[in-house]
């Protein structure tokens, strides 16, 4: 569907010469001299690069409609990863690298949203936070207490994250998907 560049909002999906993309910010600028133009940063869908790239006003661009999943993991077959939708109970296999840093937050019994453009699927959107156990971390040495200390620890998906000094192995945690960062104990 063609859409003219003074329509984009901030999410809407795109089909260019390059790839897939997600609108993450635009700007309409009038310049005193020259035509109109918008600015745009994009994020490649499949890849999660940024780039930045510029349109003449009114141009038309090619939108791409994303169809969302509600599915929940199931397990591991191999490398892949089977998924279930929750609504048709249909399973969907889905490979590694569509998932990219995804597969680091997700264990069994978790549900996320599976992007699909033309029954290929494109990504996956998990929730804002993932609660996530502790297998491996030192133990806080006593007296060592200084402010915003932190430590590695390994949660039970392999992923190594950063956490405060009082946190122990067997302990859950809630953890940003967006950023990866410990928020809280669970």
């Amino acid at each position: 569907m063609a859409i003219s560049t003074n329509d984009l909002k901030n999410g809407m999906s795109l089909n260019l010469d390059d790839g897939l993309f997600t609108v993450i910010e635009f700007q309409h600028v009038k310049p005193g001299k020259g035509g109109a133009f918008v600015r745009t940063k994009l994020r490649n869908t499949r890849t999660g690069a940024v780039i930045e790239r510029t349109f003449r006003a009114d141009e038309k661009l090619d939108q791409a409609i994303i169809d969302k999943r509600d599915t929940q993991f199931l397990y591991r077959d191999g490398d892949d990863y089977v998924f279930m939708d929750t609504t048709t109970f249909d399973q969907t296999t889905v490979s590694p690298a569509t998932l990219g840093e995804a597969a680091l937050y997700l264990k069994v019994g978790d549900g996320a949203n599976l992007q699909t453009y033309n029954e290929e699927i494109v990504g996956i959107e998990l929730p804002a936070s993932v609660e996530l156990t502790v297998t491996e971390t030192e133990p806080g040495v006593q007296g060592d207490r200084v402010s915003g200390a932190r430590k590695p620890a390994t949660v039970e998906t392999g992923l190594v994250i950063q956490v405060p000094l009082f946190v122990e192995e067997g302990e859950v945690i809630k953890v940003d998907t967006r950023s990866g960062e410990y928020l809280t104990r669970a």
